[in-house]
């Protein structure tokens, strides 16, 4: 496939949503990382990652597999030192504070930065707990507080019509689609700053992966998102900055129109192309 024909089928799935590929302007930096290196044992995992990510916007991380785009989205919540093996050097910045520094305790840190994984994980609770689960956490046991919070929760994550009736029911019984978008829920109760999405939709069909993408769209007016993305397309449609990753060092980061229809770099070129990856 030639970068041509990419760039025409970019161009019209945005003109069928009859929308355009944003064009992102500078925001605050949310997360900005400086020459940041990681090793699992002795493989040279992310090599002098240099990023900003910006504040309410949507950034997409593509790149083949193996490239370092689930690691680097991990070391953003610090989930990634869940290795034992695992060494950093270099710098990450939440709002100016270094997530790095041993004073930034990472609970704190993933109150304001929440994740959601390529697989629904529901909890094998009801639907209401699922939600209610980290504010109570936190230390909210009102009663009244909690059903405010579980109903804005599931109104946000745009699943509330759906499960108004059965907040009881086991949340196992909702379809994956259904169980994305309560996790997307569970993590808006804790009201983070930052969602960092690893492959949200892979395991989905194409009618939960619309809703999905329409979700994030909406969420990205009051929260700044991180998504990991093998579906060029998706990456696209969704985003307003891409970061291509390759072999662990990222190749390219400009607004995503630019890099999908005008990159600098041939590897990219090559990699939308369907070159390689």
């Amino acid at each position: 496939m030639s970068l041509l024909t990419v760039k025409e089928n970019i161009r019209m799935e945005t003109n069928t949503n009859n929308d355009t590929i944003t064009t992102a302007q500078p925001n605050d930096v949310v997360f900005d990382t400086k020459d940041l290196n990681l090793w699992y044992a002795d493989t040279h995992a992310l090599k002098d990652i240099n990023l900003a990510i910006n504040e309410k916007e949507v950034t997409a991380i593509i790149g083949p597999s193996g490239c370092g785009k689930s690691t680097y989205l991990k070391t953003l919540n610090r989930m990634v030192e869940l290795v034992p093996t695992v060494r950093t050097t270099g710098e990450i910045t939440y709002k100016g504070r270094s997530i790095l520094d041993k004073s930034f305790k990472v609970e704190d840190l993933r109150t304001h930065v929440g994740m959601v994984f390529q697989k629904p994980n529901p909890f094998p609770k009801s639907i209401y707990d699922n939600i209610a689960y980290g504010p109570r956490v936190h230390g909210i046991r009102n009663k009244k507080i909690l059903d405010e919070i579980v109903e804005k929760s599931l109104r946000g994550a745009y699943i509330w019509d759906e499960v108004k009736d059965r907040l009881k029911e086991n949340a196992y019984g909702l379809s994956g689609g259904q169980q994305q978008r309560l996790c997307i829920a569970r993590t808006l109760a804790i009201e983070p700053d930052v969602i960092l999405m690893d492959e949200p939709t892979s395991a989905l069909d194409p009618k939960s992966t619309l809703k999905i993408e329409d979700l994030v769209q909406e969420l990205k007016k009051d929260y700044s998102i991180v998504i990991v993305t093998h579906n060029m397309q998706q990456a696209a449609r969704i985003s307003d900055r891409t970061a291509f990753f390759l072999d662990g060092e990222v190749v390219e980061f400009d607004v995503t129109d630019t890099i999908f229809t005008n990159p600098t770099d041939i590897r990219t070129e090559d990699y939308i192309s369907g070159r390689f990856g």
